[in-house]
């Protein structure tokens, strides 16, 4: 019974060696296999795909990340995410390597909710975080511009990082900016209606529409609430009083008004 038991003991290490083995010749054939093309996939929220599959894949080459060539073993899948990870226009990515050759990236790109020209002649984004980028050289997005006595430049800083220092609160506009930028791109009547933002130079924002002749003086955005506000008495406004009035009858429709909105009359309307 003994002499049974030290045989069985032997073939299962004997079997257990051969198992790392074969897995030693199976990694090291997989490492040595030269990989093909990566599988690309990039996550975009609306139109606006700031990185194509074409585009990420020639960076990639151009920074000798990727090659003719190049075997599985020398392909860095850490350093590729993160020199993905640091483009400004992603937000998540995930590089892996597959069976056969084959690898994958995987990328989500950030969600731009406003472009901002600013008094300085710069201009970037806002994202869906509250995060500023850069723009595009192969891409403009579609969403709404910002223009005027705006003193905020790109940098790393989020909306929610600035709240949190009173003096960078006091002293940039990027906050306000992002709260009326968030509503109106959650929104499909006001989105088709306001197209262009402009910041005057005693702060007050004023909406340039698509239709009609006239602005719309909304004034500050210090908080979700008062946008929410103004931005319902503009829809009620724009549904229920212009329809009748007349689209052309006023030069300005004023917001800054708790519970009220002024309005302008054209000379020639009156």
């Amino acid at each position: 019974m003994a002499i049974n038991k030290k045989w069985k003991l032997l073939a299962w290490a004997v079997f257990a060696i051969l198992v790392i083995v074969l897995l030693f010749i199976a990694r090291k054939q997989q490492e040595e296999l030269v990989a093909a093309s990566p599988t690309i996939a990039i996550s975009v929220v609306d139109e606006n795909a700031f990185l194509t599959e074409n585009e990420l894949l020639l960076r990639l080459k151009r920074n000798n990340l990727v090659y003719q060539g190049q075997q599985m073993q020398q392909l860095n899948t850490t350093a590729i995410e993160a020199y993905i990870r640091k483009m400004h226009e992603v937000e998540l990515v995930d590089v892996y390597k597959r069976l056969g050759g084959q690898w994958n990236i995987r990328v989500k790109v950030r969600q731009p909710y406003a472009r901002i020209f600013n008094k300085h002649g710069q201009s970037f984004y806002v994202d869906a975080k509250g995060a500023t980028m850069d723009p595009s050289p192969n891409f403009t997005a579609r969403v709404l511009v910002f223009s005027g006595n705006i003193s905020d430049k790109s940098d790393s800083l989020t909306v929610e990082e600035i709240l949190k220092d009173p003096d960078l609160a006091y002293r940039r506009s990027i906050d306000e900016i992002y709260r009326i930028a968030k509503y109106i791109a959650h929104d499909d009547f006001l989105r088709a209606q306001i197209t262009q933002v402009h910041r005057d130079r005693w702060g007050d924002f004023v909406f340039i529409p698509q239709v009609g002749g006239h602005e719309i003086m909304f004034g500050s955005a210090n908080s979700d609430q008062e946008v929410k506000e103004k931005m319902e008495k503009l829809k009620i406004f724009y549904k229920e009083g212009l329809p009748y009035e007349g689209w052309n009858k006023y030069e300005q429709i004023n917001l800054k008004y708790k519970n009220q909105i002024v309005c302008r009359k054209r000379e020639e309307s009156e």
